[in-house]
């Protein structure tokens, strides 16, 4: 039976899951938007596409456990998060631009951000361009784990249960997960300071 474009989600993922595969498609078409605009958000835009992809494929494969009453689009969104989340552990690679050759304003911005205890004033300051990438730097020595901890809660502005929920995490594992990533921000930040002190 041919199912119509604008059938809902559940329509569409009961004909999907009865054996008329082609049907997933429409899914596709209709959240493609959406899981870039995530995918975008977590991972460096060579490798988007490949994210994205990644995405659709996990959805597919794992569609027969989705929960109708959860909604899909929340559900995709989870396994956005989760596949960049998983990119960051495959592929994490600690970024080699030294310390030592920021600038002084790049060095004093990214040790008063480490230190600062206001998400509000992190968040205010990661938005600034001239800073995005030395705060880039700055992350790229966390760990996976952490690095989409600060990036859901200090810069997309979610709450330690809304990330929580797309990580697949409890709230008191993000709550530890955020304050460790500030305090490992502020000691690499630090140690890097006082060797380049050392060196002068």
């Amino acid at each position: 039976m041919q199912i119509q474009t604008d059938a809902s989600d559940i329509e569409i993922i009961r004909h999907v899951l009865s054996g008329e595969v082609n049907a997933f498609e429409i899914l596709i078409e209709r959240y493609q938007s959406h899981v870039f605009s995530i995918v975008r958000r977590h991972v460096p835009n060579a490798m988007v596409d490949e994210v994205a992809h990644d995405v659709f494929v996990r959805a597919y494969q794992g569609l027969a456990g989705f929960a109708e009453k959860s909604g899909f689009k929340g559900w995709l969104s989870g396994i956005s998060v989760r596949a960049c989340y998983d990119f960051w552990r495959k592929k994490y690679r600690v970024r080699e631009v030294p310390i030592s050759q920021l600038t002084d304003a790049h060095q004093e911005w990214l040790e008063n951000m480490a230190s600062n205890e206001s998400a509000a004033a992190f968040d205010e300051n990661g938005r600034q361009s001239a800073t995005l990438e030395i705060l880039d730097w700055a992350l790229g020595q966390l760990s996976a784990g952490d690095r989409m901890v600060v990036d859901l809660i200090y810069f997309e502005g979610l709450s330690h249960k809304e990330a929580g929920a797309l990580m697949g995490w409890s709230i008191p594992n993000v709550k530890i997960r955020s304050w460790r990533a500030k305090k490992k921000l502020h000691k690499i930040l630090f140690e890097e300071k006082r060797k380049n002190r050392g060196a002068g």
